[in-house]
C-alpha cells in the first residue's frame, strides 16, 4: 500500500521531462524523430573544459568538496560579477550548489515559509510552481501577454503585492518564452520593490550568456534592493555544460549561510571535478560563449522566418535564451481524420506522433494555447521540423 507524502502528491511531474521521453521513445521504435522540446545546448562542452576536468582528474581532485565550493572558484564567481555585471560581492556571498535548479530550491526552502506568497510571472518555467509547493509557500500568478513580450509590468506587480508577498520570482532571458528584460523595465520593478522592505527578488539569470539585444541587465545592480536580491546561475546553459549540474547564487551572506546549512544535510558539496572545470569555464577564453550565442541569434531568426509563414500565429521575437514561444490558439478546436485538438497537450502530442516534432505545452508553464519550441538544434533538423509542423497544421481543419 502506497504512503506518500502529501509534499510529494501536490507535486506535479516535469511536462517538459515528459515530452522529451515521450520523443525519445518514438526514436527508439525508429521514428526519425526532431526533439525540440528540450532546454540545453546541442553543443558539447568546449575542449578547455575538458581539459581543465581531465587535469582535475590526474590531479586526485577526487575527495569531498567544501559544502559552499571550492575557494577558488568562489573568488572566479565573484570577479564575474565585478567583470561582467559590475556588482561586489565577497566569497560568503556565493555558493555552489548541484546546479541552478538545485540553488533555486536551497534558496526557496530557506525564504519561504508556510503560507507566504511568491509572485510567479506567466508564463513561467515548469519547476517555479512546483518548488514554491515544496516550501509551502503560494503562488501567486501574473499573466503576460505576447503583445507585451510576455514581460510584467509596474503596475501588475505593484497590483499583485499582499501583506504576505515574501518574494517575486523574475527570470531574464526567460525560460519559456526568450524575453529579456530592458534596464529601464527592471528600474521600474525596483522602483515598486523599494516601497516594499520585506519583498525579496530570486532573479534566474542562467541564460544571462544568450542575450540578443546588449549586455545583460541584472536587477541586483539597482542599489535600494540590492540586498534583498539573490541571483541564480551557472554555467548549464552559457558554456554547454548541462550535464555538469554546476549552479551557483550570489546574495545577502546571512541567507547564503543558510543555504549552506541545509545543502550540508541535504547533498554537501558539489562534485568536485565538474566544480574544476567550471572554474576552467569562468577564468578561461570566452570565445566559446560567444560562438554559440551567435549559432543561436541564426536559428532564431530561421525559426522566425517560419513561424512569420504560419496563418493566424503569434509569435514574439525572443530577445535571449533559445526558446520561441508562439500562440497557437487558432488551432485549438480543429480536427484531423474525426480526431479533435482539444487542447495545447493534444496539439504537442499530433505534432509528435504526427509532424514528428516534439515541443512543449504552453500549459505546462501557465500560457494554454501556446508552445515552445527549443532552437537548440542543428539548423538543417531546424529546417525540417518548421516544415514538418507547417505540413502538420495544414492538415487541421
Amino acid at each position: 500500500m502506497e504512503q506518500l507524502s502529501a509534499r510529494i502528491k501536490s507535486l506535479s511531474p516535469s511536462a517538459t521531462i515528459a515530452m522529451n521521453q515521450k520523443g525519445r521513445e518514438l526514436k527508439e521504435k525508429g521514428v526519425d524523430v526532431i526533439n525540440l522540446s528540450v532546454g540545453e545546448p546541442d553543443f558539447s562542452t568546449p575542449d578547455h573544459i575538458h581539459d581543465a576536468a581531465r587535469a582535475a582528474l590526474d590531479g586526485n581532485w577526487d575527495h569531498y568538496a567544501p559544502v559552499a565550493g571550492y575557494p577558488d572558484l568562489l573568488k572566479a564567481i565573484v570577479d564575474k560579477f565585478k567583470r561582467e555585471n559590475n556588482l561586489e560581492y565577497k566569497p560568503s556571498n556565493i555558493m555552489v550548489s548541484v546546479g541552478a535548479k538545485h540553488s533555486l530550491a536551497n534558496v526557496m526552502m530557506c525564504l519561504i515559509d508556510k503560507g507566504e506568497e511568491v509572485i510567479v510571472p506567466a508564463p513561467y518555467w515548469v519547476s517555479y510552481a512546483e518548488q514554491v509547493k515544496i516550501a509551502e509557500g503560494v503562488n501567486v500568478f501574473v499573466d503576460t501577454t505576447v503583445e507585451n513580450e510576455f514581460k510584467m509590468s509596474a503596475q501588475q506587480l505593484e497590483d499583485a503585492i499582499t501583506p504576505k508577498t515574501k518574494a517575486l520570482l523574475l527570470c531574464s532571458p526567460s525560460n519559456p518564452t526568450g524575453s529579456v528584460y530592458t534596464r529601464d523595465e527592471l528600474k521600474a520593478l525596483a522602483d515598486v520593490l523599494a516601497k516594499h522592505p520585506n519583498v525579496y527578488v530570486i532573479a534566474d539569470e542562467i541564460y544571462e550568456h544568450i542575450n540578443f539585444v546588449g549586455g545583460h541587465e541584472s536587477i541586483a545592480q539597482f542599489e535600494e534592493i540590492r540586498e534583498r536580491v539573490v541571483i541564480i546561475n551557472g554555467v548549464s546553459k552559457g558554456y554547454a555544460m548541462t550535464g555538469w549540474r554546476i549552479g551557483y547564487m550570489a546574495g545577502p551572506d546571512w541567507l547564503v549561510k543558510a543555504c549552506g546549512k541545509l545543502q550540508g544535510q541535504m547533498t554537501s558539496g558539489a562534485t568536485s571535478i565538474a566544480m574544476r572545470a567550471a572554474l576552467a569555464a569562468l577564468t578561461g577564453d570566452q570565445a566559446c560563449v560567444t560562438e554559440m550565442r551567435d549559432a543561436f541569434l541564426r536559428r532564431r531568426d530561421l525559426i522566425l522566418g517560419h513561424m512569420a509563414q504560419i496563418d493566424g500565429v503569434k509569435c514574439a521575437t525572443p530577445g535571449g535564451a533559445f526558446y520561441v514561444f508562439p500562440d497557437f490558439s487558432k488551432y485549438i478546436g480543429k480536427s484531423v481524420n474525426g480526431h479533435k485538438i482539444e487542447t495545447d497537450m493534444d496539439l504537442c502530442i499530433y505534432l509528435l506522433e504526427v509532424g514528428h516534432i516534439a515541443t512543449v505545452p504552453g500549459s505546462a508553464f501557465g500560457a494554454d494555447g501556446c508552445v515552445r519550441i527549443s532552437y537548440a538544434n542543428s539548423d538543417e533538423n531546424l529546417e525540417k521540423a518548421m516544415q514538418r509542423l507547417k505540413d502538420a497544421l495544414a492538415a487541421l481543419s
